[in-house]
């Protein structure tokens, strides 16, 4: 799909309706009319992510976000690659967002999330955010927050999350469910 087109094929589209929580409302149009190339690139991505956080730099965290939309790692996001993101992080069960979460702070996609992985995640949304959300004394730096999400979730005490340890400690912290249900009906 790396080549302009206006239409999907019917086959496409059944795949898509098929691997997606979107049944009809396909938005090849509004994709394309954004991105006449028929892909999305990093800088492209950024200036998205820029409309919906003026306040803060979200370039770094959009960059995170872009690697995890970019599944074959072309450094482009194909439409395909952009609506089954777009289905999970949106409409998505909880289980299916946050192991798409995990893959955005396994940086490294080694199957672990390691306290300096997760930190830099979590530094590029405060920088996103900047000055926009009001933190609790034991989160306003990054740092807190990374720790106290390591005494939380890291059972085994190994500096590093398992995929069952960052699962059941999200779900027992209410600020990491909401995050998820950010994008909850967007599209």
């Amino acid at each position: 799909m790396g080549k302009s087109q206006s239409k999907l094929s019917a086959d496409e589209l059944a795949e898509l309706q098929k691997n997606t929580y979107f049944e009809k409302k396909i938005q090849y149009k509004g994709f394309i009319k954004d991105c006449p190339g028929g892909q999305l690139n990093k800088e492209e991505f950024q200036k998205i992510y820029r409309q919906f956080f003026p306040f803060g730099d979200p370039s770094q965290f959009a960059d995170y976000v872009f690697n995890v939309f970019d599944e074959d790692k072309s450094g482009t996001i194909e439409f395909k690659e952009f609506i089954c993101a777009l289905s999970v992080t949106s409409r998505g069960r909880l289980d299916e967002k946050l192991k798409w979460a995990f893959q955005l702070y396994d940086i490294n996609g080694d199957g672990f999330i390691t306290y300096d992985e997760m930190l830099q995640i979590v530094r590029s949304i405060y920088k996103m955010t900047g000055q926009m959300v009001r933190l609790p004394e034991d989160e306003d730096t990054p740092e807190k927050r990374v720790d106290k999400i390591f005494r939380n979730m890291d059972m085994n005490k190994d500096a590093r999350l398992t995929f069952d340890e960052f699962k059941e400690g999200s779900k027992q912290d209410p600020t990491i469910v909401q995050a998820l249900s950010l994008y909850d009906g967007l599209v």
